[in-house]
């Protein structure tokens, strides 16, 4: 008899497709995992994968464990794991994940910044939490003595900002 490592909740597996041509407006929720080449703005929650194809635009804050960007972004983003920008895809807003899982490809673009938080709590998917906004955007100060060394900026609830400032990351 065959046991499963690691139990599957239901609807896990499934893929939700937003094809090209739609639109959506408001919060979309997912157990499994979610394909945007459509039109998106409000709430994405999606418990596994979220892949913005080529042509997806999407504009809302989005809550999910791994994240592929080949379309464009804009907007708040908090993954539990890894994220990776292709050589087509737009990513432009905040960025609150667990460890530094960023990947750029060559031609991919990251404008803005990275949180990286020690609050586990922002992870937690579910439908009927509320997405948390990261901490608002404050200027950084440099140490004029070491141009390099830039002070974090720290927040009691959670994160360190990784020193990256409304930057363009063009690889």
């Amino acid at each position: 008899m065959l046991l499963k490592n690691k139990m599957e909740s239901p609807g896990s597996k499934t893929l939700t497709i937003i094809a090209e041509g739609v639109k959506i407006e408001g919060k979309l929720y997912s157990k499994g995992s979610t394909r945007i080449d459509g039109e998106v703005s409000g709430e994405v929650i999606t418990e596994n994968e979220l892949i913005i194809g080529r042509e997806g635009k999407v504009e809302a804050n989005i809550n999910t464990s791994n994240a592929i960007i080949a379309g464009s972004f804009k907007g708040e983003m908090i993954v539990s794991g890894e994220i990776e920008i292709t050589a087509t895809g737009k990513f432009v807003g905040n960025l609150v994940q667990k460890d530094a899982q960023l990947t750029v490809a060559k031609g991919g673009l990251f404008k803005g910044q990275i949180i990286i938080s020690e609050n586990q709590d922002i992870f937690k998917i579910a439908a009927d939490k509320p997405f948390i906004k990261p901490v608002q955007n404050q200027p950084q100060t440099q140490n004029v003595a070491n141009p390099l060394h830039i002070q974090p900026h720290t927040n009691q609830d959670f994160q360190t900002r990784i020193p990256v400032r409304e930057t363009d990351i063009r690889i």
